[in-house]
Formats: structure tokens, sequence, C-alpha cells
């Protein structure tokens, strides 16, 4: 769903909300003055009846005017916010509007005198009942606990480029339940927090983006493995994303930018492994394809040969009788 969809069926949500309030609260106004005579029969049970729809009501709204004032003011406020502070904000959005619900709730409940003696006897069963529930909800719970310990202690952020239970891609929401992960191939991947804080992750975003890539390369045993060191660096050094990772000691100590290293023989390859740095992942991903396209165009064009293996195949009625 695009954003200007889901911004209309927003509108049209609260659009509703609005108009049924206006009509709750109008029905409360005329009974307390007496000017609708005709449901006057209800006048009795009105603390009853209205009262709990008018708090449920308020709360609704309240706590979107809460939700919607918060994420325009950290909407507003992105720029000068670090990833984290995203992250922490989102999550504070929806603990405050949870908290809204939760108080609107209580509220209702004391408003009500049959819930409010059922509230009494259920506090004093309190044990029991808590027994219960966390059988009950202790999966609702744990994701609960751990979406509060992500935004504390940040092992991911929104934003944030992952990889988890063989997914890769970004993060893209972080709720009380559950982290939405938007993958490279734009599928919405949703993964309780419990689960992900059981989970091994690989964050590529978090303290410092850049990352190493390699790629492996065979060349024949008759070419020339410094000529083909030279030509993979040459390809390397001259991508428009080529990273020079090198520190200043490194620098000071003459040492290459790419390196280019004898990592195996194979039966028909010595095999060549080019090391470089790219800004992020996907950079990395991307630049090792056409670092293969590219360096395969220049071996065929200076004569270094990349094997395949051969076989000699033999028929048997060809060899001589006395073999």
């Amino acid at each position: 769903m695009h954003a200007s969809d889901e911004h209309r069926r927003q509108k049209r949500h609260d659009a509703l909300i609005v108009f049924f309030g206006a009509i709750l609260l109008t029905i409360v106004i005329l009974i307390r003055t007496r000017t609708l005579t005709v449901l006057s029969w209800w006048t009795e049970d009105l603390d009853l009846f209205v009262l709990p729809l008018t708090t449920l009501f308020l709360t609704i709204v309240f706590a979107r005017l809460v939700s919607k004032f918060l994420n325009n003011y950290f909407r507003a406020a992105a720029g000068h916010l670090f990833t984290v502070d995203r992250t922490r904000y989102a999550l504070f959005t929806k603990l405050s509007t949870l908290l809204i619900y939760v108080l609107g709730a209580g509220v209702i409940i004391y408003l009500i005198p049959s819930l409010r003696s059922l509230s009494y006897s259920i506090f004093a069963g309190a044990g029991v009942l808590a027994i219960i529930i966390g059988f009950a909800t202790q999966k609702t719970f744990g994701n609960l606990v751990s979406g509060v310990m992500i935004a504390v202690y940040q092992p991911y952020r929104i934003g944030d480029r992952v990889s988890v239970a063989g997914e890769y891609g970004v993060i893209e929401d972080i709720t009380l339940r559950h982290t939405i992960i938007n993958t490279w191939d734009n599928k919405r991947v949703v993964i309780p927090n419990s689960k992900m804080d059981e989970e091994v992750i690989d964050n590529y975003t978090l303290e410092d983006p850049r990352i190493l890539g390699w790629i492996d390369i065979g060349i024949s045993y008759d070419s020339d493995i410094d000529l083909a060191r030279r030509i993979m660096r040459e390809e390397a050094m001259a991508h428009p994303d080529f990273l020079d990772n090198r520190a200043e000691t490194d620098l000071l100590a003459g040492d290459e930018p790419v390196r280019v290293r004898v990592v195996d023989f194979t039966d028909s390859a010595v095999m060549l492994r080019l090391y470089f740095w790219a800004a992020d992942q996907p950079t990395r991903f991307k630049m090792g394809c056409d670092l293969r396209e590219r360096i395969k165009k220049r071996f065929a064009k200076e004569g270094v040969e990349i094997p395949y293996p051969y076989r000699t195949i033999v028929y048997k009625k060809d060899l001589p009788k006395n073999a």
C-alpha cells in the first residue's frame, strides 16, 4: 500500500471517529439539559451507558491526537536526531498510546458498576488470576518486554541493514510486539520481538557501515599470476565505488589499497582472492558483481585464462587389441 493510500485511509478513520463522537456528545448534552424528552426514559441509566461510551470515544481521540502529535514532532525533528533516537522515540510513541488506552479502560471499568464489582473480585483472587494470565499471555508479554529491551539496548535500530533468520533487509519499524524488515526484494518480514531477541543478528550498519568484500577468481596454471593480480587491482581501484580504507599507519607502511592473495590450488585453477572495501553492504554486493564482469573482460583481452574442467573420453573399441 502506498503512503498516499494509507494517509487517505487514516483520514477516513479519523473522520468516522469524529462523526460518531459528535453524535454521542450531542445526545449526552441533549439528555443532560432535558432537551431530548423522547429519550427521557434513558436519563436514569445515563451514567451506566453514555458515560462509558463517551470515555471510550475520548480515549480513542486523545490517543490518536497524542500519537499524531508525537509522530509529527519526531518527523519534523528527524534531521536533527540520530538513528538511535528515532528508534527510541518510535517506541516511546507506541508506549504512550498504549498507556492512554490502559488508563481509559480503567476509567470505563470504574464507571460500570457490574464491571467495578467484578474487578474487586478479580483483585481478591489476583494470585490465581496472575498465574492463569501469565500462561495465556506469556508470548505476548515476552514480545512486549523484548520490545522494551530492544529500545533500551539498541542491538538494531530503525533504518539499520540486518541479516536475521535467513532474511536480509532494512529495519522498517519496531513495535511493542514485532519488528518489520523490508527485504531487498521489497517483502515485509514480520518477526516477533521475542524471536528477534533469541536470533543471532548480523547488523551491517551499527557503529560503522563500511564492510570488507572479496571475490574469488581462478586462473589456469599456465597464466601469469602477477599479470592477473595487477589486472584485478586496477579494476578494483578504477571502480566508481572504490573505497580506500587504509589507516595512516598503513599509508606510511606503503600498504596497497587493494590486496590480491593466492588462496588455493584446485584441480584446474589457481584461486586468487581480491579484497576490497565498500561503503555499505548493498555497495559491496554491487561492486562484487561489477568486478567479476570487468575482470573477466580484461582477462580475455590480455590473455589470462579462466579455466574449466577438461575431460578426455576414450572409446574402448578404438584402443589397440594389445593395449
